[in-house]
């Protein structure tokens, strides 16, 4: 299981959100590509860049942010939030050191371009599924919908997607651990991989899903990095 540090752009800045809520945002630093040097030193494998701003507009607002990082470090980045088009992923996809997107709302909303872009981009299509009380949310976490979060998860089974990228947003921003009993059952559920992302808090939280939650892929890790609950070289250290 890899450990994936996060960094979440808004207004060309590193924030984190409460519960992805826009107005609650704390900022942890107006220069991001400062913050990716920071974590490739730490020696993190992959890192997960959000446009925030792209969540909710529907289009890319800090693109040039995130090739700013991208043209800055030597790893390999997965890029989300706001890419509803094929138009938006090809031109994240044409950055040198962009290993994959995440399509989110869109693979809601239009599960075909998922699809055809999984066969254009083999493994570099990843899957974003967000959910509250287990029911996908889209948009930035603003509409919650009434679908069930694991029935959309297997809508993606032998289409050739990279991996789920399984948010519970009632935990996301809230330092008070992860939804294991969530991430496991979505584990279980699927034949594509899973990373898991929201709550994490400490290495124990780390420590669990990884104990508990099965082949699970990787964990992405946030505001626990920046708050300094976890230490990002210890927790690569001790999931590698």
């Amino acid at each position: 299981m890899i450990v994936i540090p996060a960094i979440d752009i808004k207004g060309g800045r590193c924030v984190r959100l409460r519960q992805g809520k826009m107005d609650e945002e704390t900022v942890y630093s107006e220069d991001p590509v400062e913050v990716a040097k920071r974590w490739e030193e730490a020696g993190a494998s992959l890192i997960h860049l959000v446009d925030l701003d792209a969540a909710v507009e529907g289009s890319p607002v800090n693109f040039d942010t995130i090739e700013n990082i991208v043209s800055s470090i030597h790893r390999g980045v997965q890029i989300g939030g706001g890419i509803r088009d094929e138009e938006t992923a090809e031109r994240y996809l044409s950055l040198d050191g962009v290993r994959r997107v995440i399509i989110g709302t869109a693979a809601y909303e239009k599960p075909e371009l998922v699809s055809s872009l999984a066969k254009k981009y083999p493994g570099r299509i990843a899957v974003g599924i967000d959910a509250k009380d287990g029911m996908v949310a889209i948009k930035g976490w603003v509409d919650v919908t009434t679908k069930d979060a694991i029935e959309l998860a297997k809508e993606f089974e032998g289409c050739g997607v990279s991996c789920i990228i399984y948010t519970d947003i009632s935990k996301d921003g809230m330092l008070e651990g992860p939804n294991v009993g969530a991430m496991r059952e979505m584990v279980a559920a699927v034949d594509i991989p899973v990373v898991a992302s929201g709550g994490v808090s400490s290495m124990d939280d780390i420590t669990a899903l990884s104990r508990d939650c099965g082949n699970l892929t990787g964990v992405i890790v946030g505001k626990a990095l920046y708050a300094g609950n976890v230490d990002l070289a210890e927790a690569i250290k001790h999931n590698s």
